[in-house]
């Protein structure tokens, strides 16, 4: 899948990079192991965050001033990143869905940046272009329903948006059938290092989704730039 990161996310956020990851695997429901991890680990987020100290984690502080910039309202659309964390500390359980899915939850908690998890086999083409949705842009996020996303970072295939911080596509949504897998880690700021993000995200797929053909790439905004 190749990335092209557009000038207005290159202009606005200079700083941005995206760790690009394609695997093969085979999806399940979540066992009771991956579902025990998740609790252990959401259980330190409780123990050390306070809900008012959610939004200053680095990866979640840096994910807001971008939306800021683009011309987004982050307390209206919060990255996802930062809605995993605000369950977790009003001791609201989250939703088990399936491994892939919820492995990529359990990352992006850990990491502080939103994830983006995508049906490789249900995006249209081969390219991905990173820009900011625009106004009656048509949009339907993952249990939401229409979704605005004028103002806000957005992936697009040839059929339009597939992902966006806040919520994946509807139409290119990871399910039981899911054989090729897209994964997005999203990086406006510095929490999680790089190379600790791929190598856990190495480990959670070949432990609980008996993932093949592990790839990785790192795309940064100013790299064009050069």
């Amino acid at each position: 899948m190749k990335i092209i990161v557009s000038d207005e996310i290159r202009r606005l956020i200079p700083g941005y990079r995206m760790i690009k990851c394609e695997a093969a695997v085979v999806n399940g429901e979540t066992t009771d192991e991956l579902w025990r991890e998740i609790e252990r680990v959401g259980s330190s987020v409780r123990d050390v965050l306070d809900l008012c100290d959610i939004n200053k984690r680095p990866g979640i502080a840096a994910t807001r001033a971008a939306y800021k910039v683009c011309g987004k309202e982050p307390n209206r659309y919060r990255p996802s990143s930062e809605q995993l964390c605000r369950r977790l500390v009003k001791g609201m359980e989250l939703y088990r869905v399936n491994a892939v899915v919820d492995v990529f939850n359990l990352l992006s908690i850990e990491s502080g940046h939103s994830v983006g998890a995508f049906d490789a086999d249900a995006i249209d083409g081969d390219t991905l272009t990173l820009g900011i949705g625009w106004e009656g842009e048509p949009y339907e996020g993952i249990g939401r329903g229409p979704l605005n996303i004028s103002g806000m970072p957005v992936l697009r295939d040839r059929s339009g948006g597939v992902g966006t911080p806040t919520s994946d596509s509807e139409r290119t949504k990871v399910s039981a059938d899911t054989k090729r897998l897209l994964v997005i880690v999203n990086i406006y700021g510095d929490d999680m290092p790089v190379n600790d993000i791929m190598s856990e995200c190495t480990r959670l797929l070949e432990t609980y989704c008996n993932a093949a053909d592990i790839s990785y790439d790192v795309i940064s905004a100013c790299d064009r730039l050069k």
